[in-house]
């Protein structure tokens, strides 16, 4: 007599099918398989990177190389769309934060500028009602107390020591001797010599007789500016105390002085040139400062020669 668990299907009458049991390894052989491709993607990726650093143009490996990147190209693409909202988000905040440390600064910038313009006014405006209330004469400044006479240079007496120029106007335009001669951009460049009715020499301040007496901007140390020996275009400011500071970079200018009625022939405030260098030595009793003039001696083609506005053309 058959079993009663095995006789009760039977007598319902239902026939039962079993299935097919599934392996554990079947079930897992589809993961395995895409992470297979997967890595080896990756790997061939990696293979085709290193031949790339290793081959050259037209190597044995390019058709490899070009085939490998047609295979990764889709890859390549999804990837590339996948990042770029991250990059465009962080070239974005990267811009946001250096616009904003940008704009920090010239805030920052600009309330120092603005301070000092104002203490400048105020300055100046002190200055004036000083100068009013003490009755106050001093030097004619560059350029306010001048006219700007422009002549065009015509001809350079040869000499081996001679710095000189000759330009194309003279007595006819109100030219002196002594008026003080600037270039274009407003930079010492000599002294009128010599004037006819047409045309004037101008001693230039490379010459070996020409001096002007010249003070430090930030310093406010004097000297006498001259010709620097051994040299055609080089300038010394001399009898610079040893306890004056100054420093490479500096700014000298005319120095203009006015005493017992008479007054010097450069004006104050006319640049001259930038501290080059700056020595000295025990046996000396001044600095040995030397100056890199602004203007090119060599290559001057027009000046400005400086007529006093006080000066009566008819004289």
């Amino acid at each position: 007599m058959p079993r009663q668990r095995s006789a009760r299907p039977a007598a319902l009458g239902v026939n039962v099918r079993r299935l097919p049991a599934t392996s554990l390894s079947q079930r897992s052989s589809g993961p395995l398989r895409r992470r297979l491709v997967v890595g080896s993607l990756v790997l061939l990726a990696l293979v085709l990177i290193t031949f790339s650093f290793r081959s050259e143009a037209g190597g044995s490996m390019s058709g490899v190389q070009s085939a490998g990147a047609t295979v990764l190209r889709p890859f390549a693409v999804g990837v590339d769309r996948i990042a770029q909202p991250f990059r465009d988000a962080y070239n974005w905040t990267e811009s946001l934060f250096h616009a904003r440390s940008e704009a920090a600064r010239l805030r920052k910038e600009n309330s120092s500028l603005r301070q000092e313009a104002i203490q400048r006014q105020f300055a100046l405006q002190e200055n004036r009602f000083l100068r009013k209330q003490l009755h106050y004469v001093g030097s004619a400044s560059f350029p306010h107390d001048y006219n700007g006479v422009s002549a065009a240079v015509i001809d350079r007496p040869a000499g081996a020591f001679t710095q000189a120029i000759v330009v194309d106007v003279g007595s006819d335009r109100g030219i002196r001797v002594d008026d003080p001669v600037v270039s274009s951009d407003g930079n010492l460049v000599g002294l009128v010599t010599r004037v006819t009715s047409g045309s004037a020499r101008i001693q230039l301040l490379t010459d070996q007789e020409a001096a002007a007496s010249a003070i430090d901007v930030r310093t406010r140390a004097t000297g006498i500016v001259r010709h620097a020996r051994g040299t055609r275009e080089t300038l010394v400011l001399d009898r610079v105390r040893k306890e004056d500071v100054i420093k490479e970079g500096d700014s000298i200018v005319t120095a203009g002085w006015r005493t017992n009625g008479l007054t010097s022939v450069y004006p104050k405030g006319i640049p001259i040139g930038e501290v080059t260098s700056v020595g000295q030595s025990d046996t000396d009793f001044f600095q040995q400062v030397q100056i890199d003039p602004y203007v090119d001696f060599g290559a001057l083609d027009a000046v400005l020669v400086l007529v006093p506005k006080s000066r009566n053309p008819s004289q």
